[in-house]
């Protein structure tokens, strides 16, 4: 019997984006169970009392898509007694590794060459891409996990927004959500308190300037642009969404109507 969670999220000290998808509403009618899925960001700085919180919800697995270099810089999770933690990398430790330095480190010049003139919000929209073409297999794990035995279950990343993100929605579309639904929920990583704090390593006022905080606003915000390109990557490599999850990932109608039974009221 799983918790039910109340609609008023809990203001968690230590780990940003928390939320319950619960509620969601499929093409069919139906609802995404609450106490369920959650989706947040990562956990290595949570408080005594998140981790309270956090163990009060029943929760049988984390998906953590964070890569190595992620856990270098952030921690590890906290430690919840009885919970299966799954990490699954989602993009490569060397992938843009100098580009996440140039972030932290460069000057105003160095930024403007890398993000500027729209180059910071293309860098996101093929990077969603590539993980909806290229990381099939973690997107089936998760999906065969959670209609196994894996739910209550939390997937996060960094800041809960891109690698959870898609995660989230490539299990929302395997359970039927309406698509409408799934960019709403994504989009709600934008809110001042979820958002993901951005590190300069400069600790002057020109560090985190208007002008530097512009060039990096593509990378840190949620972006409908994003999450679509995903869902075009879906129709245009393998034609519909049925086609992706049985062809691309594997997952049978049967395995889909197990994940309809946990997930779904």
């Amino acid at each position: 019997m799983t918790q039910q969670i109340p609609s008023t999220e809990p203001e968690l000290a230590g780990v940003r984006n928390f939320r319950d998808v619960g509620g969601l509403p499929t093409v069919d009618g139906r609802r995404v169970r609450y106490g369920v899925l959650f989706r947040s960001g990562h956990l290595a700085h949570a408080t005594a009392e998140d981790a309270a919180f956090l163990d009060s919800l029943g929760l049988h697995t984390i998906f953590d898509f964070r890569n190595a270099a992620d856990q270098k810089l952030e921690g590890p999770d906290v430690e919840l007694p009885g919970v299966t933690n799954v990490n699954l990398p989602l993009s490569d430790p060397a992938d843009g590794s100098e580009f996440w330095k140039m972030v932290r480190d460069g000057e105003i010049d160095q930024l403007r060459g890398i993000l500027g003139d729209g180059k910071g919000a293309d860098r996101m929209i093929n990077s969603y891409r590539t993980i909806i073409k290229e990381r099939t297999a973690e997107h089936s794990k998760v999906l065969r996990s959670l209609a196994e035995d894996s739910a209550p279950a939390l997937m996060h990343c960094a800041a809960g927004k891109d690698r959870a993100g898609l995660s989230i929605a490539v299990t929302l579309l395997a359970l039927g959500v309406e698509q409408e639904a799934i960019v709403a929920d994504y989009l709600e990583s934008n809110a001042k308190h979820r958002r993901y704090k951005v590190r300069r390593s400069g600790s002057d006022a020109s560090a985190y300037s208007p002008e530097v905080m512009e060039l990096l606003s593509p990378l840190f915000d949620a972006r409908a642009e994003y999450l679509t390109a995903a869902f075009e990557t879906i129709e245009e490599t393998w034609g519909s969404v049925d086609s992706y999850l049985e062809q691309g990932l594997g997952v049978t109608p049967e395995i889909r109507e197990r994940l309809r039974e946990r997930l779904l009221d």
